[in-house]
């Protein structure tokens, strides 16, 4: 009687699938000298030839095409047969993609709905820029192969510090601007429209500091070090030292959302996100 262990059929299939021994060592997460020797293990024992290396991989022979459909047939009943007796449910994975300007109460927010929609999720964050499953960008960053479900919108004013005499103001106009300490925030493309239309005015755009987060941003101006372009979020409004004023003349706006590869959305996190989004108001 032939034993067969279950890694090395996996190993095979491996293989088989990728066409190469690397290939199938990174899929199987495993080194190259695992997969060969998994492979001469099976030949040895069914006395086979199974692949024939080439300089770009391997080809399957005869024999290997008998036995992979039955390697495969294996595999999918053992994997059956560990969830039939399995009490842990399998999790669901996401890799969710977060702008860096989204906010963290606002984001904490719409995964805690995301979690409460879909049961055993396994979360990871990455950047939007990074492959994942969903992403939360801007409008006009979505690709042609992407659907786009608008969730926020921001207003972006300047925001002074309370103890400026600017700060009783109803709006701010672009001359008044001219020189006036600002903190510089990178990358922001409204910011980098207030500064062209400051240009065009002929005022002077005077850095006092350089950071990348809004967080950051709207402590340093409630500290009263210089002001910020920054958008009219809940907790900036109601920030103490902060105040908002609109710039006149000047309309920033961004369009906030969640975007996904467009054949995928019947998934379960597509449909919850869209549920969310119809519940109501997630600003």
């Amino acid at each position: 009687m032939i034993i067969m262990e279950l890694r090395s059929l996996k190993y095979f299939q491996a293989v088989y699938d990728k066409g190469s021994i690397s290939a199938a060592a990174k899929t199987c997460f495993v080194s190259q000298p695992s997969i060969t020797a998994a492979i001469q293990q099976l030949e040895s024992l069914l006395s086979i030839t199974l692949f024939i290396r080439h300089a770009r991989g391997v080809l399957p022979t005869a024999a290997a095409d008998k036995l992979y459909p039955l390697a495969k047939d294996i595999a999918e009943n053992t994997h059956s047969i560990y969830h039939l007796f399995s009490d842990t449910p399998q999790p669901v994975s996401l890799r969710l993609g977060i702008m860096r300007s989204l906010g963290a109460k606002r984001m904490s927010l719409f995964i805690k709905q995301i979690t409460e929609k879909i049961d055993n999720l396994e979360l990871t964050l990455v950047d939007p820029e990074e492959p994942c499953d969903i992403r939360v960008v801007l409008a006009h960053t979505v690709t042609s192969q992407e659907s786009f479900i608008p969730v926020w919108r921001d207003e972006y004013q300047l925001a002074v510090p309370v103890s400026w005499s600017m700060a009783n103001q109803k709006r701010v106009s672009l001359s008044q601007l001219d020189a006036l300490p600002f903190i510089h925030r990178a990358p922001c493309d409204a910011l980098n429209k207030l500064k062209s239309a400051m240009v065009n005015e002929s005022a002077l755009f005077q850095h006092r500091a350089n950071i990348r987060t809004i967080e950051y941003a709207w402590q340093l101006v409630s500290t009263g070090i210089g002001a910020a372009l920054l958008p009219n979020w809940q907790e900036i409004k109601e920030a103490e030292g902060i105040q908002l004023l609109p710039i006149e003349g000047l309309h920033l706006v961004k369009h906030i959302g969640v975007a996904y590869n467009t054949n995928k959305a019947n998934t379960p996190f597509v449909l919850a996100v869209n549920a969310i989004c119809k519940e109501g108001d997630n600003a």
